[in-house]
């Protein structure tokens, strides 16, 4: 059972061996847990004596790589850390600095950025975060003279904010999603539950670090069992083998696109696996395919173990369990730290095998967002966060999803999940990539269109795959529209993205 006594950052740093490595990056020698607790309390007393403390929003515009993941783990120890995309334009930054309210910007050395002129405009300090030799290792330099000493100082306590993330906007404006440090400890405390990771794990970090998925799944989660990530510079599919080799880590986590470019590259590195110490890989962040599941298995010969994860949930809701426990294709697992529920519109809990809105409640989910009571009134009913993802729970407590509700198609009254009609696309041999949506139509709402990839090398007409579909699914539920595309448009975290897809392809009614 979780000791949930370290319940906030500074608390969780202290459960890993001093010498063992904690953090590291390929070719540079690792910051171990006890440099990682001494930088959490250098970087403090630095941000103390430079006016900044508890509840103060320290945004940071780092690269991805060992330092993103050490400042974020040092500075959450005493402020609440707000990370943001270096991708980022002026007017997103501008959007972004304001709308947190950051009371300074940590930005690399060296490191240019538009965030720098909006900060500038904006009257926030900047602060530059200089790396040492170590992997992780850094010293804080402001530009200009800051006032303190901090209103608030010290370590962070179990009920203060140590992370805000915006959620993706996708429909609406971003919400800010305020995550407690018992908020993202105790999600940290159960995906290393789930996934037994101990002192001699080591995951390979390919995720970005200003995305949850990364923060709390690879890195908190790692520190938290006692064990190390090593931070790559980002994902690139070419380069992974090679680290991989190189780091020889026991796990990696990612989202499904990523696992789809590896899947790609595996035969050729089928002798770097082989001589690898794998134990499992993980999946979140998007439904994987079951077809991609089967073939990255039978590609890295351990389990792809499927996880269910959304920011308001400091990452992680449910999760499929390591083996000798099945775990099945097409599922997202087993509660996996909060209580997981479904739920009618109305508010009503739903009996076993219903159809409807997975909701959930426990220490890791937050408690609401900011400044936002229409939002948070939509959100939460008689307690339980409403996620707006549908789906069923089996008698045995595994959670399949249908899709998130707004991407729900309504084809004049028909409801299609996208996820059944992609997971048939996807059995077919020629596609390589799909990505089902609504579009619109004058009569009926919507209609079924969908983007796919074809793999290397093969042909495929739309009436052909059509009438593959045709013998497989209802016809109401059979594309009207299938366009092939070289790559399907992805999100910032690589996540492929339904929403406005029929507008960006210039599919109109």
């Amino acid at each position: 059972m979780t000791n949930y006594l370290a319940d906030t950052v500074i608390g969780l740093l202290a459960r890993g061996a001093e010498s063992a490595p904690a953090i590291s990056a390929p070719d540079r020698a690792p910051l171990t847990h006890g440099g990682l607790r001494a930088l959490a309390a250098r970087t403090i007393a630095r941000l103390n004596d430079l006016g900044i403390g508890r509840h103060d929003r320290v945004a940071m515009v780092l690269p991805n790589g060992p330092e993103m993941a050490a400042a974020f783990l040092a500075i959450a120890a005493g402020a609440t850390t707000a990370p943001l995309n270096p991708a980022y334009r002026a007017d997103e930054f501008d959007f972004y600095l304001s709308d947190l309210n950051a009371k300074a910007l940590v930005i690399q050395h060296g490191m240019d950025s538009p965030a720098r002129a909006v900060a500038a405009t904006r009257g926030i300090p900047v602060i530059e975060l200089l790396p040492t030799e170590l992997a992780g290792d850094f010293t804080l330099q402001p530009q200009a003279p800051m006032a303190g000493p901090a209103a608030h100082p010290g370590m962070a306590e179990a009920e203060d904010i140590a992370l805000v993330l915006h959620t993706s906007g996708t429909t609406s404006r971003p919400k800010i999603v305020p995550l407690r440090q018992i908020n993202v400890t105790a999600s940290a405390y159960h995906i290393g539950e789930m996934l037994v990771l101990g002192p001699d794990d080591v995951c390979l970090n390919i995720m970005p670090l200003f995305h949850i998925h990364g923060l709390i799944a690879a890195v908190l989660s790692s520190v938290a069992a006692g064990g190390a990530v090593c931070c790559t510079p980002g994902f690139n599919a070419f380069r992974f083998f090679a680290q991989y080799d190189a780091v020889r880590p026991s796990w990696y986590t990612a989202v499904p696109t990523m696992h789809q470019a590896l899947l790609g590259l595996t035969a050729r590195n089928a002798d770097i696996i082989a001589r690898g110490r794998l134990r499992f890989i993980r999946s979140s962040s998007a439904s994987l395919p079951p077809q991609v599941m089967t073939a990255l298995e039978e590609a890295f010969g351990v389990p792809v173990i499927e996880s269910y994860g959304m920011t308001e949930a400091s990452h992680q809701m449910a999760s499929n369990p390591l083996p000798p426990r099945p775990h099945f294709a097409g599922s997202v697992g087993i509660a996996a730290g909060p209580e997981v529920a479904i739920m009618a519109e109305d508010g009503t809990i739903l009996p076993t095998g219903s159809l409807g809105e997975i909701v959930i409640r426990g220490r890791n989910v937050t408690a609401g967002y900011e400044n936002n009571p229409s939002a948070n009134a939509t959100a939460f009913t008689n307690g339980w966060f409403r996620t707006g993802d549908q789906g069923t729970l089996d008698e045995q407590g595994y959670l399949r999803l249908t899709g998130r509700l707004k991407e729900i198609i309504n084809r004049g009254g028909e409801k299609i999940s996208p996820l059944e009609v992609d997971t048939i696309l996807m059995d077919h041999p020629a596609v390589a990539q799909v990505v089902t949506f609504g579009m619109p139509h004058d009569k009926l709402g919507e209609e079924v269109a969908a983007a796919v990839v074809l793999r290397e090398g093969h042909a495929l007409d739309e009436r052909t795959l059509r009438d593959f579909c045709g013998e497989r699914l209802a016809p109401f539920k059979v594309p009207r529209k299938i366009v092939f595309l070289a790559e399907i448009p992805k999100g910032a975290t690589g996540k492929l993205q339904r929403i406005g897809l029929a507008e960006k392809l210039g599919l109109g009614a």
